[in-house]
């Protein structure tokens, strides 16, 4: 998705345009508002096609057919004007993502999503068939899936059937690989139904096995194979190889009607009874976990409308995108700006904001006259290291968004502009360059150091607040010239106070020995003060260290057993060095409490340490996202199809916070960036995590008394297991 360029309309039709979603050949695809709210896909014909009177009237010939159209699985024209000195077609936005991108990234899709898939698209088909039109363009590009069931897309060169085509008398119209072999010999009185149930043929045969049909390679080789040669159906499950053949018959009265697709594919004696109903069913269950994972996440990125705005016109280059950055979940890679989707199916009953709750303006009143928007930055790195942390601090946001949009009497509506800035110094200038020039209200991230102390200075020079949801460093402490910094984790310094709790309240001691990892720096340093100078249960610390150029940890090990030490606190921060302390532990016979910071929750800690790794208690600054809020847990997991990440809760909160700067300064229409990071600093806020509290003493960093933001986790099997709030849990751990 790009800005409007220097000279894109405002508005067509009487729909307001947001941004560009694409541009090619035909013309250009805004992404626009109706006057009732809807959001569209609103496509504009290019003049010199509409400069063509053969071309206008075809246009207008299939406009008229088209807006008949009707259908659970259709996306039809909602409204258009071929008379316009350019003409326009708008069509409702459904959830995504194309059926190409599901296969491409996740492989083929199970049988009974098949049968799914093509039951529903059969009866899209049938419809259109019924209508008296063919599609003449059914490709994985143009079937977008739904949480609730695919959708048929794109009718930009449908032709009523029987009529004569309007284009070239050689013109090849379609899609090499997915047309018909009648569509490939460019025979444009022999395209009829029969031609796009070819076409479902090879969308089937590709769902199924993500293989082409008739392969791939130069467009000139892929039409001769469609005409001459048998479809490769090697990878096609053998209960779906006959329905599939029989749609890819050369003769076009051998293959089975669209309606005869859909009751072989919908009758349970086709396949195992199991399946039965499979593609008469709802919502759910219809597609691989993974593809719901993906179809959830775009659904959900209907709350993120972008707020429309001019792209500068430079002298060697048309367009300029303003945000070239991708957001995906951990392992996915997302296109440079993404689509904005309606949200449908099981997304919609938690996080359909009403209304048009999704656009977002940076200036003005909202759609409609309603009430003005204002836009949140979220950067972070979402492609690099550390993802899964990025995405799911930024999934947080977007339901704290969400469920501030849905609540009645706002005065305000929030967005949310995202920006991967990958966690590097690179990335993240140019996120702040992004979000300062677009006048965000304040920025949530990043979430490494590089990016922080890279974009830090941006934000202070223009007076936006930069809210760190999981980082905190005494690099960003030390430097007073951030005066827009506003940590909302609890500080890592104090982290010792989860683990002197555990040691005194639920595992009693009165001795404790400190493993000090000398590789771990000042975080290291930080817990041997804390512990020294309040040992657990007022009883005695020892300190043993370990130089951060070896790795060999029995001597201190056998040291702190020989003190006789009760307990074994491990300070440093490497999960491969915290495996050696561990196997050096068991090895030597130690039983008692041992104990870690976050740093070492990590895959790597359980697969190096093995068996030595159960029992180890971490001390962490972050809550169990799964045990804040049953409606946060079900939010997310109808959004995302699966369970909140860590750090996600407190990212909801930190949105929760900054919405509650903004009620507190009142009109909307006068609030500015500098307004807000400066109300951010006297503020108190009850969050889903902990109450958020900055106050004179401490502008920057939240107040947590009696150990309110430090939590503790214990190793268990092949995970983590939430005891609790540090201050709260009491027994045996």
């Amino acid at each position: 998705m790009r800005p409007l360029a220097a000279d894109d309309p405002k508005d067509i039709g009487g729909h307001r345009l947001l941004a560009r979603l694409g541009a090619g050949g035909m013309g250009v695809v805004y992404l626009a508002r109706s006057t009732g709210g809807a959001l569209v896909a609103l496509k504009v014909i290019r003049a010199e096609h509409a400069a063509d009177p053969a071309f206008r009237a075809r246009f207008r010939r299939e406009v008229t057919a088209v807006r008949g159209l009707s259908g659970r699985w259709l996306v039809p024209v909602v409204a258009a004007d071929p008379e316009a000195r350019s003409p326009w077609l708008a069509t409702e936005f459904v959830p995504g993502p194309a059926l190409a991108e599901a296969v491409d990234g996740h492989g083929a899709l199970p049988v009974a999503a098949v049968r799914v898939l093509g039951s529903r698209l059969a009866e899209a088909l049938t419809a259109v068939h019924a209508a008296g039109l063919v599609h003449r363009d059914v490709k994985p590009g143009n079937v977008l899936l739904g949480l609730d069931g695919p959708r048929l897309i794109d009718f930009g060169i449908a032709l009523a059937a029987g009529a004569t085509a309007l284009t070239a008398p050689d013109a090849v119209v379609g899609t090499p690989g997915f047309l018909s072999p009648e569509q490939a010999r460019a025979r444009a009185e022999e395209v009829g139904p029969p031609s796009d149930v070819f076409s479902l043929g090879c969308v089937l045969a590709y769902a199924a096995s993500a293989r082409r049909p008739f392969g791939t390679g130069h467009a000139a080789a892929v039409l001769f194979r469609t005409v001459h040669e048998d479809p490769d159906l090697a990878g096609v499950p053998a209960g779906l190889r006959p329905l599939i053949g029989g749609c890819l018959a050369k003769d076009p009265a051998r293959r089975p009607s669209a309606a005869r697709v859909r009751a072989a594919l919908v009758d349970p004696r086709s396949r195992p009874a199991r399946d039965a109903g499979a593609a008469e069913s709802g919502a759910e269950g219809w597609l691989p976990p993974a593809v719901v994972r993906l179809v959830a996440e775009r659904s959900a990125r209907a709350l993120d409308v972008p707020a429309p705005r001019r792209a500068p016109v430079r002298p060697d280059d048309e367009e300029t995108v303003a945000d070239p950055a991708p957001t995906a979940a951990a392992g996915d890679r997302a296109p440079a700006r993404r689509r904005v989707l309606a949200v449908g199916g099981a997304a919609a009953s938690v996080l359909a904001l009403g209304g048009g709750a999704a656009a977002y303006l940076t200036l003005g009143r909202g759609p409609g006259g309603g009430p003005p928007v204002h836009t949140l930055g979220f950067q972070a790195d979402l492609s690099g290291a550390d993802q899964a942390d990025g995405v799911a601090q930024e999934r947080g946001a977007r339901l704290a968004v969400a469920r501030h949009n849905a609540r009645a009497g706002i005065a305000f509506r929030l967005a949310l502009d995202t920006f991967d800035d990958r966690g590097d110094a690179t990335g993240a200038r140019r996120a702040a360059e992004h979000f300062t020039e677009a006048a965000v209200r304040a920025v949530l991230g990043p979430n490494t150091l590089p990016a922080a102390l890279a974009a830090a200075p941006r934000y202070q020079a223009e007076r936006t607040a930069m809210v760190l949801v999981s980082l905190d460093d005494p690099r960003l402490d030390d430097d007073d010239t951030l005066r827009t910094l506003r940590v909302t984790r609890s500080p890592e310094q104090f982290l010792a106070v989860a683990l002197i709790a555990y040691l005194t309240a639920v595992r009693p001691v009165d001795r404790t020995a400190v493993i000090d990892d000398r590789a771990a720096g000042r975080v290291g340093s930080d817990l041997v003060d804390s512990l020294t100078e309040r040992p657990p249960g007022e009883g005695t610390t020892r300190v043993y260290p370990v130089p951060a150029g070896s790795d060999d940890f029995s001597p201190a090990v056998r040291a702190a057993l020989a003190g006789r030490a009760q307990a074994v606190v491990f300070t440093g921060t490497s999960a491969r060095r915290a495996a050696r302390c561990a196997r050096a532990l068991t090895e030597a016979g130690f039983t008692g409490p041992r104990l870690g910071t976050w740093h070492l929750m990590r895959p790597a800690f359980l697969r190096q340490a093995g068996a030595a790794a159960q029992g180890w208690v971490f001390g962490a600054p972050f809550t169990d996202p799964g045990s804040v809020s049953g409606a946060f847990r079900s939010a997310h997991r109808a959004a995302y199809g699966t369970a909140p990440g860590r750090w996600a809760a407190e990212a909801y909160d930190a949105v929760g916070l900054v919405a509650r700067a903004l009620e507190s300064l009142g009109d909307p229409a006068g609030v500015t960036s500098g307004a807000v990071a400066e109300r951010l600093s006297d503020l108190t806020y009850q969050g889903l995590a902990k109450s958020l509290r900055f106050t004179a003493d401490s502008p920057r960093s939240i107040d947590t008394p009696r150990g309110e933001g430090y939590f503790l986790y214990q190793t268990e099997g092949n995970g983590f297991r939430f005891l609790g709030r540090c201050d709260r849990i009491t027994g045996r751990g």
